[in-house]
């Protein structure tokens, strides 16, 4: 595949994306919280693998290449939006309930099912606050299934980094959701 994109295959390109153009959504719309910013960044990952194409070794890992491009542009992007709040920094599930857009994969979060309401607002608000390599290994390892040898690739660290990470945003999320968790807690 990636020699046939190295040759100016407009089919391979087009396989390239009708392959990995949802999972790529649903880790961009997770990190920015918002549809057409997460479409616009999948684009531009698109873009970028069609410029680089020329460039691309035989033995490339197309998805580690698209999913490390895609979390550097949503960590420029989340970033950029900080830095240039006249533009709000809310989430588009507002609108939806909540809800996360139609094109997310179906069934449960990882975790269990985490309600459409203010928990599941404040988990995301946790993961938000996590350090970019922290929230980029949660989010890959959690809600694309990835393994730590597919994260490891993607990120540019040991699979040992990795896991240290994952230890490390969990650890966090649970310190800083333990009043929230002991109140859902019965008592």
């Amino acid at each position: 595949m990636v020699q046939s994109l190295r040759e100016g295959d407009k089919a391979a390109m087009e396989a390239i994306v009708a392959r990995w153009q949802r999972p790529l959504f649903a880790f961009a719309w997770r990190y920015v919280h918002n549809s057409a910013d997460a479409e616009d960044l999948v684009v531009a990952a698109f873009v970028r693998l069609h410029e680089a194409r020329a460039r691309l070794r035989p033995d490339t890992n197309l998805p580690a290449w698209l999913f490390t491009t895609l979390a550097n542009l949503c960590h420029n992007h989340y970033r950029w939006r900080r830095r240039h709040p006249e533009e709000p920094l809310e989430s588009d599930t507002e609108g939806m309930g909540g809800r996360e857009p139609a094109s997310e994969p179906a069934g449960p979060a990882p975790d269990g099912a985490i309600e459409d309401d203010e928990t599941g607002a404040a988990v995301r608000a946790a993961i938000d606050e996590l350090p970019d390599d922290q929230k980029t290994v949660l989010l890959l390892h959690h809600y694309e299934r990835a393994s730590c040898r597919e994260i490891a690739a993607i990120v540019g660290c040991s699979e040992r980094g990795v896991e240290t990470r994952l230890y490390r945003a969990r650890k966090r999320l649970r310190e800083r959701l333990a009043p929230l968790i002991a109140e859902l807690l019965p008592r």
